[in-house]
């Protein structure tokens, strides 16, 4: 997940400006730069993101089937909100499908995957919690998640996992600076990334469900200490 400005060249050249425009709005919607009930005028975001008015509407449409906006007859598309229950019935799902293409992932990735895999763990044992802003500590969780789930090799598992896991970050985002223990967090997805790497399912699935878990406790201590 690429989170702040993106710049138009390198890989961004290959995709289309609707791409392009839902990415940048899609992690705006996600930091929440965009903060849930914001108006969203294509016009204003167009100018903003320096990209017409059509790719604009059609990021719009693929946010709305992500949940992250939603819009309103005569009234105008709007970010989303995020409510309390919203956490309960994502990590519901999560619960289930995390743990189902982690161990998909240690069945079936490839030596190359697992080399790919083997670069985010380097990329998580590197990483100083401390010194790091939230864009590079997103960053590197979504690292780790979109690594898993390209793993599994199962594209539509994949597309409803990172549906939901871009909905769990909003989420998370609202609480970010209140967890105690985001250091734990983000060194537990070693853990998963070994076993992933070494093949070993019934581990990987049940670090993905733990991980799940932890997450959802973290997050609702954090919203009801607030």
């Amino acid at each position: 997940m690429a989170f702040g400005t993106l710049a138009i060249a390198g890989e961004d050249a290959k995709k289309s400006l609707a791409d392009l425009a839902y990415e940048r709005l899609r992690d705006r919607l996600l930091m929440l730069e965009i903060r849930p009930g914001d108006l969203l005028n294509d016009e204003q975001l167009a100018k903003d993101l320096e990209i017409g008015r059509t790719p604009v509407r059609e990021a719009l449409k693929r946010l709305e089937l992500d949940r992250l906006v939603i819009t309103y007859p005569r009234r105008g598309t709007f970010a989303t909100r995020v409510e309390v229950t919203d956490l309960a019935f994502i990590s519901e799902i999560r619960a289930q499908l995390e743990p189902l293409a982690a161990a998909r992932a240690a069945r079936v990735a490839s030596g190359a995957t697992k080399e790919h895999l083997r670069e985010v763990m380097r990329a998580v044992e590197d990483f100083d919690v401390r010194a790091a802003s939230v864009v590079e500590t997103l960053r590197l969780d979504a690292s780790v998640h979109r690594g898993i789930y390209a793993a599994a090799a199962n594209p539509h598992l994949e597309d409803i996992l990172i549906r939901y896991d871009n909905l769990a970050t909003r989420i998370w985002c609202m609480v970010l600076d209140r967890l105690p223990n985001l250091e734990h967090h983000v060194r537990e997805h070693l853990d998963l990334l070994r076993a992933v790497i070494d093949g070993e399912e019934d581990k990987a699935a049940e670090l993905a469900r733990v991980h799940v878990s932890g997450f959802e406790q973290a997050v609702r201590q954090a919203l009801f200490a607030a």
